[in-house]
């Protein structure tokens, strides 16, 4: 848990969704110490010729893993009773409806089905942003989302918790040029490019140590 800054920026993650616009907003009460990020390149097949190989098809297959801490002290520490009444099951219960469909649309659904509707579609999840920066804001997908509960108070809400969080971001690759998704996105690749630019630029003047000339 990163506590070493006085105010650090905080990481978020976020859920949009149009008839609930405040429904999954989690602030990371600490932010981790660590993540895993690994990037899978989406390049040509190898069957192709001498330059294919060089293509790449598209954004690589990224996925995000970290651990997120949660604790009700924190809570009690800043005064905050009534929400200490709650514990965190407030906060993991957001974290949890980022992978659950509305309930109003499972009863729609539901209704349709008895009806005799044959071709009924799946709830449409939120709009999943993960928030590291203003570099790095980027939707996502939850791949995994696992919780352990360390600690209750006397009502069995839970007071600590640490989250495994898995995530794939969403690329231009995975959704129509018009859904929000394909503009975050583009917009959080272009600002990676001007940083690997720029990175570029600090270490051309170090050139000469790498191939060995004074």
């Amino acid at each position: 848990m990163v506590k070493y800054m006085a105010n650090p920026i905080k990481g978020a993650i976020i859920g949009l969704d149009p008839s609930n616009p405040v429904s999954s907003i989690i602030v990371f009460q600490y932010n981790p110490d660590t993540m895993t990020r690994t990037l899978q390149p989406q390049t040509a097949s190898m069957g192709g010729g001498t330059y294919e190989t060089q293509r790449l098809k598209g954004a690589p297959i990224e996925s995000i893993r970290l651990e997120i801490d949660l604790d009700a002290n924190e809570q009690l520490e800043q005064g905050e009773a009534d929400e200490l009444k709650k514990g965190i099951y407030p906060q993991l219960s957001a974290l949890e409806m980022l992978v659950y469909p509305k309930s109003q649309l499972v009863i729609a659904n539901t209704i349709l089905m008895e009806l005799g509707i044959i071709e009924v579609s799946p709830p449409m999840g939120p709009l999943t942003l993960f928030v590291w920066g203003w570099k790095r804001v980027v939707p996502v997908r939850i791949t995994e989302l696992s919780i352990t509960e360390e600690a209750y108070d006397s009502n069995l809400n839970p007071i600590r918790a640490k989250v495994s969080l898995g995530m794939q971001i969403l690329s231009y690759n995975d959704v129509s040029w018009t859904h929000p998704a394909y503009t975050v996105f583009l917009a959080h690749q272009v600002i990676k490019e001007v940083m690997a630019t720029m990175g570029s630029i600090e270490n051309a003047g170090r050139l000469g140590e790498v191939v060995g000339v004074s």
